[in-house]
Order: structure tokens, then sequence, then C-alpha cells
């Protein structure tokens, strides 16, 4: 759906989609595997190792900031031009190509990072490291905008291949959670392993130590786990790009036929019904409840559990690997959820499940804060490492979260997807705005999170108060008014 600045909804030629089978559907969802292993490694390793570099706690989540800064711009932006692209080689693919692209130039600049620092005059090993700091954080950025770059055109993708079948749909936003999940699975249990720099010495140099070099190592294998998922997902299935008219001239968007994409964004969301603005709330709030879990999971681990600190030695880095191996388990029951996310959305309905995951990390979350509580108020005794009851405990809470993390990167993205064909809306620009909903709350933790840690005393566990409260209320919500809002479109209907 375009709408035009003087208010009319004008529809664009949208090329049917081609029949496409299950197993092909399964095999375009693949690159969120490459893409998940990734952003695995990312999401247990590069909290300790800013740390490790130099930058305090407090300040370690405004690194993060770049990615909900860069897809409240790129990913709209990118799922507005994917829409409208006529290349040759379809709508999606050459984006999804180019943020592969940048996704692995990323991972070198970050996994050198403390290479790159020490050739400009870092300190050896020890102490902050200024120029490893700028590099990492260059790094970073990319390795955001890259994903951003991908993640829309994959979702769309998937929705323009199945096209209003609403079944297919949910299936493949399941096959694509399933994906997710074994990329977590494969990236989580790289990340716990603490040998990779003896299968691959030359990553220990005298600027990069150990703990260094096996994350050098893992993002060295995220490179070639990447290219083998892009490939098998980009030539599974033929993607129709926008086709010539009848006269045989190109559909062209012409000054006067299209707006400014800012325009178009805001028309968008100014057009958008009751029922997809709960839609987006419910999401916000959901993101909010994540993002300090997504920020700090294995820092919690290291910090609250273990006790140890970045500059400590390897109590702390035993904890992180120790949250890694639980983020691995956490996958494992991600993947077994998304089987089974398409059935019970069509049992119980989207909004009942999406609420009752919401419950269960706001019980998580709650969980977690007190095994923390019971952690800092335990005498170690002299070997300085947790009892195994504790690490169990945090171990578990970490397992059941997988559950409602299978409905989150699932239920949302299928019931925008199928609303989204309804109203017309191109799918692209449909996933972009709908991830304006989980990175503006990412920002909003990115910035708080750290003070907010501060005045609390510095550890994890005041940010993951925050997202127990956020995951309740959205729990709430989704229950309430997600259904009502169907049931009354539905009645409008008739």
């Amino acid at each position: 759906m375009v709408v035009p600045s003087n208010g009319q909804r004008r529809q664009q030629p949208v090329p049917e989609p081609p029949k496409i089978t299950l197993k092909k559907l399964f095999l375009v969802a693949s690159v969120a595997c490459g893409v998940q292993f990734g952003w695995a490694l990312q999401l247990s390793l590069l909290t300790p190792y800013v740390q490790d570099l130099g930058i305090p706690h407090a300040f370690a989540s405004l690194v993060w900031l770049c990615g909900p800064l860069s897809g409240l711009i790129v990913q709209p932006l990118i799922g507005h031009m994917s829409d409208r692209s006529m290349n040759k080689f379809g709508r999606r693919r050459p984006y999804i190509v180019v943020g592969a692209f940048s996704i692995a130039i990323s991972i070198l600049l970050v996994g050198f990072s403390a290479d790159l620092g020490g050739l400009m005059g870092d300190p050896v090993v020890t102490g902050t490291r200024p120029m490893a700091i700028v590099v990492f954080v260059i790094g970073f950025w990319i390795l955001d905008v890259g994903n951003n770059v991908i993640q829309g055109p994959c979702r769309a993708l998937l929705a323009d291949l199945t096209g209003k079948d609403s079944r297919k749909t949910r299936i493949a936003n399941a096959y694509f959670s399933l994906f997710m999940a074994l990329g977590n699975v494969l990236g989580y249990a790289t990340g716990s392993y603490g040998g990779w720099y003896s299968i691959f010495p030359f990553t220990v140099t005298k600027y990069c130590g150990i703990d260094c070099a096996n994350l050098k190592s893992a993002f060295l294998l995220d490179v070639v786990f990447l290219t083998v998922t892009t490939y098998i997902s980009i030539s599974s299935a033929p993607e129709i790009p926008l086709t010539p008219r009848g006269d045989g001239t190109i559909e062209s968007l012409n000054e006067d036929q299209q707006e400014a994409f800012v325009w178009e964004l805001v028309g968008s969301i100014r057009y958008l019904p009751i029922s997809i603005w709960i839609i987006f709330t419910v999401t916000a709030l959901t993101w909010i409840g994540w993002f300090p879990f997504v920020l700090f999971d294995t820092d919690w681990m290291g910090r609250e559990i273990y006790k140890g600190d970045p500059d400590g030695g390897e109590i702390y880095h035993s904890g992180v690997r120790m949250g890694s191996f639980g983020l691995m388990l956490n996958s494992v029951i991600l993947g077994v959820t998304s089987m089974t996310v398409e059935k019970l959305c069509r049992k119980w309905g989207a909004g009942l499940v999406l609420g009752i995951s919401n419950i269960i990390m706001f019980v998580s979350f709650l969980a977690m804060i007190i095994i923390a509580i019971v952690a800092n108020n335990m005498d170690y005794g002299p070997s300085g490492f947790p009892p195994k009851s504790i690490i169990i405990a945090a171990l578990l809470v970490f397992t059941v979260l997988g559950a409602p993390l299978a409905i989150t990167y699932s239920v949302p993205y299928a019931m925008i997807s199928v609303k989204s064909e309804a109203l017309g809306l191109g799918q692209g620009l449909a996933m972009g705005i709908l991830n304006l909903a989980i990175v503006i709350p990412q920002m909003i933790v990115s910035l708080a999170s750290g003070p907010w840690d501060q005045i609390f005393g510095g550890g994890n566990s005041p940010a993951i108060a925050v997202g127990a409260i956020a995951s309740f209320v959205s729990g709430l919500v989704a229950v309430i008014a997600i259904p009502r809002s169907y049931v009354s479109r539905r009645r409008a209907s008739h």
C-alpha cells in the first residue's frame, strides 16, 4: 500500500507468488541459521569482550545502541526499497546478499579489533585499548547495519512466497524461527567452547590472548557458515521481480507516482488499524522485557552467579562460558517450541499464545533476580566457584526462556504478515514498520540500563527487574486486547 500525500490509497502492482512447496520454504528460511549463528556469538561474547577492551560496565550497554539506531532507519528503508526493486535477480535476494557480505566484513573487523588496535599503538593484551575499541565499535556498527539489511528482506521473501496462504505464512515463520534456534544452538555452543585457540593457534597473538583468540576463531567459523546458508537460501526458490506491463514497458515509479520514503512511512503508519497498533504495543513491551536479558545474560552469569569480574581472571570467563552453554540449552527449547507454534496458534489463538509466553518471561526474570540474591548471600568457599545447585537453577531459567523466545521470533511477524497482505501494505515496508516496535524499546534500554544498574550497585538485576515488569504488562495486554481486536474486526466485516 502506498499512501499519497493527498490521503488517497493507491495499490502498487505486486507479482503473484509462485507455487512453492514446504520443502523449498524450509530451504529459503535456512539463511536465518547463518545470521543467527553470528547473533548468538554477538549476544554471548561481546558484552564481556567490550569490558575486556576497557569499556566500563556502566557504558557497555551504550555500545549496543548502534543496533536499535541502525534498525530504526535501515530496516524500514531497506524494506521500502526491496518492495519496489526491479532487479532482475528479484526484489529481496540482492539485499540478502549485500547484508550477508556486510556481516562478513564486520565480523572480521570485530574479531581482529585487538590485533588492529595493537598495530595502531594499543598496549599488549592488558589495560584499556582505545584503538581496539574504535575498530570494534566501527565493526559492531557495520555488523548491526548488515543484520538489519538482511533480516527484513528475509522475512519479506517468505511472505512473498506464501502470499495470502495464512497457514503457509505461519509455517514459513515457524521454519525461520527453527533455523534461528539452530543458529543459536551452534553459535552458543561455539561461544561456550574454550579451546578454539588450540585448534586455530594462529589466532593467538601478542595483542590477542586466549579469550580473544576464542572469539576470533568463532567469528571466522561464522563467516564460512553464513556464506553457505546464504547461498542455499537464495538459490532454493525462484523470486519473481516486479514485471513489465502488458505493453512491454517497466512499471516504473516516477516522481509523480512515488512519495519520499519518510512520508510514505509516516503515511502508512497513519492508516494502520487499531488491531495492528495493539500488536506493535505488545511487541514493544515484549522487547523492553527481552533486551536487558539479551544485553547482560552471560555477564549476569559471570558477575552475579560466579561473582567474577571482567578484569579479575578466570572465574568471570568461566561464568560467561557457562552462560553461553545456558543459551545453547535455551536455543534447543526455542527450536522444539518453533515446531509447535502454528498448532498452538490454531488451537488457542495468537493473542493467548503470545500472552502466556510473556507471562512465562515475567516468572523467569523474577526467578533470575531471586537466584542472584541467594547467590550474593552465599559463601562459595576457597574455590570461589558457585555450588552446582545455583548453576543448575540459573541454567534452568535460561532453558525455560527458550519457549517464549520462539513465540517472540514468530507470532508477531506472522500476524503482521497476514494483516499487511490484507491491507495491501508491502511486506518489506510492513516488516520495517514492525521493526520500529522492536528497536525503539531497545534504544531506551540501551541508554537507561547501564546508569540504572549503577544506581543500584552496578549489577544486572535492576535491568532484569524492568524487563520482568514489561513482560508482565505485555502478557496482560496480549491476552486481553489481541483476541478482542480480531473479534471486533470479524464482526465489523459482517
